[in-house]
């Protein structure tokens, strides 16, 4: 039996927080989107304000126990844009496992092996201001993986000196942005939510 509450997925924008309520005053809010949320509406597994994508809301609060809280793994996968040419040598390192520093304890970490290829640029991308570091050219990665650690793409790719100038996540398991254009809104019904999240509600 459907229950009453809203599924939503969104193209979140770059410099835009995964939240409603501003801490801070500098960067756009969901609530700035263009649309109308009902009360009690949250994000999911959230983006940083400069990385964009596909980005999870909904009203029903299990969902991130659900998701984040079961045994079984979830992949996630982006598109990242990284400074420099990428080397057969550097995706294998990528997809074996490299260290990294998480937050908190400041130790290293060693990721966990993920799928890693070089893929096109992705079409009718909005711009976004890039630091130039150096002439160097870049290249685009698709990374697939199951774990999350904070920023952890971000620092998988500077680990073998590749600095991430862009940061899309474009699928989580079956869940996928699609054509959806940036800063837009698609709702979704909850039993196909639930199967293309490869989860059961209980």
């Amino acid at each position: 039996m459907a229950s009453d509450h809203k599924y939503y997925i969104v193209n979140k924008p770059y410099k835009m927080l995964s939240q409603f309520i501003k801490p801070v005053e500098g960067n756009k809010l969901l609530a700035d989107l263009d649309f109308d949320f009902p009360e009690g509406t949250h994000a999911i597994g959230r983006l940083d304000s400069e990385s964009e994508g596909l980005l999870i809301l909904t009203t029903n609060k299990r969902v991130t126990k659900l998701l984040y809280g079961s045994k079984e793994p979830h992949r996630r996968t982006y598109l990242v844009k990284v400074q420099g040419i990428v080397s057969e040598k550097t995706l294998e390192r990528l997809r074996t496992g490299v260290p990294i520093r998480i937050r908190g304890g400041g130790h290293l970490w060693t990721t966990t092996p993920c799928e890693v290829d070089l893929c096109e640029a992705p079409e009718n991308l909005p711009e976004i201001p890039e630091r130039l570091y150096h002439n160097a050219g870049s290249s685009w990665l698709k990374i697939t993986l199951t774990e999350g650690k904070y920023r952890q793409v971000r620092k998988m790719v500077m680990a073998v000196n590749h600095r991430c100038k862009r940061l899309i996540r474009v699928s989580i398991d079956d869940l996928e942005l699609g054509d959806l254009a940036s800063g837009q809104v698609k709702e979704l019904d909850e039993v196909e939510f639930f199967k293309l999240l490869s989860i059961k509600q209980t």
